[in-house]
């Protein structure tokens, strides 16, 4: 009996990529991102909907209740426009919000742009998902996920996630010695 591959939602929120006005190269670039990071076999659950946060909130629990993702990225509406309300969201699902996510992707953002002080962006655990907002800037998307993503797999673990797999070269994920691989 084969294992189901894990899956991972990948949300852009976006009044424009979701009617259709431009391009949505947000997700594409997590999907891609991850495809470096990963070598458990997973898929992805695509989503592109508008800034409407109880939208955002119904997406966010179907692609956790629904689609037992063990994992929901988010790109976009984490700045401080009218529009932006990608951090409200989330914090409205979530059982908890993980501080640390937010702190270190604005962190290495400040390193790139002085306007990184505007980002929101938050993660957060909701039942066994972990859900985390990124900015919506392609570049800026790999400089975040890279940043906070040693994190994840032990994060996912302790949330009773499947086991995720990093290719090392690429990106080390770091587990406590006592922590073990399942049999």
């Amino acid at each position: 009996m084969s294992q189901q591959p894990i899956r991972i939602g990948i949300v852009t929120v976006s009044d424009r990529a979701s009617r259709g006005e431009y391009e949505d190269l947000g997700g594409p670039a997590i999907r891609e991102e991850l495809s470096k990071i990963l070598t458990s076999e997973w898929e992805a659950v695509a989503r592109v909907i508008p800034d409407e946060q109880d939208q955002v909130e119904a997406t966010l629990k179907q692609l956790c209740d629904d689609e037992q993702c063990c994992l929901v990225v988010t790109t976009g509406g984490t700045g401080p426009a009218k529009r932006d309300i990608t951090p409200e969201a989330t914090e409205a699902v979530c059982d908890k919000i993980l501080d640390g996510f937010g702190e270190q992707m604005r962190a290495v953002s400040l390193k790139f742009v002085p306007t990184a002080i505007l980002s929101r962006q938050i993660a957060g655990i909701r039942g066994e998902s972990l859900i985390i907002n990124l900015p919506g800037k392609p570049s800026a998307i790999k400089d975040c996920l890279d940043a906070v993503f040693p994190a994840v797999p032990y994060c996912v673990d302790l949330i009773d996630g499947p086991y995720l797999e990093t290719d090392e070269s690429v990106l080390k994920a770091f587990r406590p010695k006592h922590a073990k691989k399942p049999a």
